[in-house]
């Protein structure tokens, strides 16, 4: 990976790796070498495994401080959803992590870059990286960032809609605001029939607020909505940004 890439990708990720190689190791999809077998760098799956374990310490002591009155059970249940697969692919998809990976052809071929399994993998990894590089605590900082959109949502959700479901809490607000609910619609449709990729628009009042793709319209609809609670601030305080609020 050239010098420039690797600077490319820091300034992306605001985090500035002591050790470059384990950014490389962090994107590198073992599929790589299938093409590339000069390479001598290892593939990201040893920093999966520690980002995971990483992953679920610092959400976890999130979870505890969030909601102390939570029973281990409701704890559990949205750690679950919040380190699930279909959130790490938004948040990896937020921070445009498919376009720095290292992939195969087979997996450039099949629309690698897009797919949720390899996306939540390689921030899975990549969060592997940043503690090895820089301890606990970078660990901490750099994954309460990339999450910063849904531990926004959680602290400010009632425990018992606290799971991970973007269009219900979209709805919620945009029912309370405005009176209305979002509206989706599928703008494109690609792949072959066994590696679909859907691509939707979710729209309040008719104006556009986020857009998310994935292998069903409904994880597309889903990252949708996640992005438009990010762009449109509805962090349980403020109104939308982009929406005018309905007159009265």
């Amino acid at each position: 990976m050239a010098a420039r890439t690797i600077e490319a990708i820091q300034v992306s990720l605001e985090y500035v790796f002591k050790e470059p190689a384990l950014l490389q190791e962090a994107l590198t999809h073992r599929s790589f070498f299938q093409t590339q077998p000069e390479e001598a760098s290892p593939h990201n799956e040893r920093l999966e495994f520690l980002g995971d374990a990483v992953l679920g310490l610092v959400v976890s002591e999130s979870l505890a401080s969030f909601f102390p009155c939570c029973t281990e059970g409701e704890l559990s249940k949205i750690k679950a959803r919040l380190i699930s697969r279909s959130t790490l692919a938004n948040a990896a998809g937020r921070l445009r992590l498919g376009q720095w990976l290292r992939l195969g052809r087979g997996e450039e071929v099949n629309k690698g870059r897009e797919k949720s399994s390899l996306l939540a993998n390689a921030l899975e990894a990549l969060i592997g990286a940043v503690y090895l590089d820089g301890g606990l605590d970078a660990g901490r900082a750099f994954i309460q960032k990339v999450l910063a959109t849904e531990f926004s949502v959680l602290r400010h959700s009632p425990v018992s809609s606290a799971g991970w479901d973007y269009k219900s809490r979209l709805q919620e607000w945009t029912h309370k605001q405005f009176g209305v609910s979002p509206q989706y619609r599928l703008i494109q449709e690609s792949g072959p029939d066994h590696q679909k990729i859907f691509a939707v628009t979710v729209a309040v009042q008719g104006k556009i607020m986020g857009q998310g793709e994935g292998p069903t319209k409904k994880e597309a609809e889903q990252r949708a909505a996640a992005q438009a609670i990010e762009q449109a601030g509805l962090d349980g305080s403020e109104r939308p940004k982009h929406a005018n609020k309905k007159s009265t």
